[in-house]
């Protein structure tokens, strides 16, 4: 699976996301029919992973958290303490972060 950075194209929604969240960085991927949406915030960061088309495998889920926590340092996260609600068409990964990936 490749995800190719698309944030350009969503610019509404980072703005939103960036005025109406905590979060201060966002990133919008694709993966052909499967979309990614991954924000950092001071205390955690949030994955969401949309395939309006079919169910979202648990191999993408798998690859998709495994190239995105390369952003986190292993020191900042627990990797047990990472929470996936899985919908039906929606999958999203909470990633409680220790402390601040950005220092003020």
């Amino acid at each position: 699976m490749k995800l190719v950075n698309v944030t350009n194209s969503y610019k509404r929604l980072v703005n939103k996301q960036l005025e109406n969240t905590d979060a201060y960085f966002v990133k919008v991927y694709s993966a052909g029919n499967t979309t990614v949406v991954y924000t950092e915030a001071t205390q955690h960061a949030e994955i969401l992973i949309v395939n309006k088309k079919r169910a979202v495998r648990k191999t993408e889920i798998n690859e998709i958290l495994k190239y995105l926590l390369k952003r986190i340092p292993k020191d900042k996260y627990d990797h047990d303490q990472i929470s996936i609600i899985e919908l039906k068409d929606v999958i999203e990964i909470s990633i409680p972060i220790s402390s601040a990936l950005v220092e003020n």
